[in-house]
């Protein structure tokens, strides 16, 4: 895992940085020799807090595994339209992606119409059921699908409302791999009729693209939809221990989407 180190308080940094900021602003000449002198080095972090905050989303890069591109990748999502190098006073980039890019929520109008046409979208998603205690399970590896029988399996108490759901996904690293693997587990039609009639829960995590099998990508994205639970799929499980945390997942206010990439952190 990639951990940081905690970092230095911000108002203890607020000061000196305006004076900074006033400096280069009065004398623009030296600000490009000033700060390229020595660069910063870049820490990209999975665990921040000595240990207390677990980031559990997928880095979305142009290598990373996508719906539809034959295994080629996501592609380039990135353009950099003003650019600094070229002459311009800043950097500015804009991207072009799937809503269901990465880790992700669904919404309920992405798989049925008449809640799209109603305004199901990411926008009128439950903050309440996105952030909150969960649990972290390991589904037996054995089984390809998450099915009623499985759920039985699991125990999970009642009142517990988010659950991720870590299965072989995770360990076959398929959410690494630019060509998606049909045979990824997720739940089953019968698995997601039990789950919504018999537990308490409204978040449902999973480590790959799909809360559903590809067998019943239909029918188990309705069963959960239709009752507005969440689906979080393409959760980065790798490395987190089973157990309970504070579960935080935020998407974007994109109004009249079906969906979202979300960044999603565990709290210990």
């Amino acid at each position: 895992m990639y951990v940081c180190m905690d970092s230095v308080s911000l108002p203890n940094l607020m000061a000196p940085l305006l004076l900074f900021l006033i400096f280069l602003q009065a004398y623009p000449s030296v600000s490009d020799r000033y700060i390229s002198s020595d660069q910063p080095k870049i820490n990209r972090c999975n665990v921040y807090g000595n240990g207390r905050i677990v980031d559990i989303t997928h880095r979305i890069t142009p290598e990373m595994i996508a719906w539809g591109t034959d295994g080629d990748g996501l592609g380039q999502f990135l353009w950099l339209k003003k650019s600094i190098k070229k002459g311009d006073n800043i950097n500015s980039s804009f991207m072009n992606l799937s809503v269901h890019t990465g880790t992700h929520v669904d919404a309920p109008g992405h798989f049925i119409g008449s809640y799209f046409d109603s305004g199901f979208d990411v926008d009128n998603l439950d903050l309440d059921v996105l952030n909150g205690p969960g649990l972290l399970v390991d589904v037996p590896r054995d089984k390809n699908k998450i099915t009623a029988e499985v759920m039985e399996s699991l125990n999970i108490p009642k009142g517990i409302k988010r659950v991720l759901f870590r299965t072989s996904n995770t360990d076959r690293g398929l959410m690494y791999k630019r060509k998606e693997d049909l045979s990824f587990v997720g739940f089953s039609a019968d698995g997601a009729k039990w789950l919504v009639e018999n537990t308490d829960i409204k978040l449902v995590g999973v480590d790959y693209l799909s809360v559903a099998a590809y067998d019943d990508l239909d029918s188990a994205h309705i069963e959960l939809l239709k009752t507005r639970i969440i689906p979080v799929e393409g959760l980065n499980l790798d490395e987190v221990e089973a157990g309970l945390y504070y579960v935080n997942c935020l998407p974007m206010r994109l109004v009249g989407a079906e969906g979202s990439p979300v960044r999603c952190v565990l709290l210990s």
